[in-house]
């Protein structure tokens, strides 16, 4: 099985381009993650490549710019090709196959889209929910405590009948 799951800051903004013969988009962009830190030691992070590919690289390089929080899910792929000098470079890169928005970054970000509200209605950007079409979901809000949650919500003594 290769399965990642990732949730960092991008590194810097993506960069968009397409294929030559099917012109189909795609988006590298590179996110740190923290490591976990031991008491005593600084705080470490790594930076990793992520590719995506079409609707989804456009939706990334229009809305998302550095400092922007993401989670990508994935897979693991790795390469090698041969720099000027001849020599052989091996790379590792996540192919995502879902990427969701997190916080809301820098707030600075040309791309951020909560900066850029719908010429038409005058409302921020719609991402609907979670859709197999566009792999995107809205932005994460907190989740409110169970004691914050009104009645209809809390959890029933009764039984489950399946």
């Amino acid at each position: 099985m290769n399965n990642v799951v990732l949730i960092g800051r991008l590194a810097r903004d993506p960069e968009l381009s397409y294929t030559a013969n099917t012109q189909t988009a795609k988006c590298v962009f590179t996110i740190a993650v923290d490591r976990p830190r031991r008491q005593g030691e600084d705080q470490g992070a790594d930076f990793i490549r992520i590719t995506v590919w079409g609707r989804q690289a456009e939706t990334c390089d229009r809305y998302l710019s550095k400092g922007r929080q993401v989670a990508v899910m994935g897979r693991i792929q790795t390469g090698s090709y041969k720099n000027r000098e001849g020599v052989t470079v091996y790379t590792t890169d996540v192919v995502a196959d879902r990427v969701e928005f997190l916080g809301g970054g820098n707030g600075e970000g040309r791309r951020d889209a909560f900066a850029n509200r719908d010429t038409f209605t005058g409302r921020e950007p719609s991402f609907g929910s979670a859709s197999q079409d566009t792999g995107f979901s809205a932005p994460a809000e907190p989740l409110a405590g169970f004691d914050d949650m009104p009645d209809s919500f809390q959890a029933a003594e009764d039984d489950i009948p399946f």
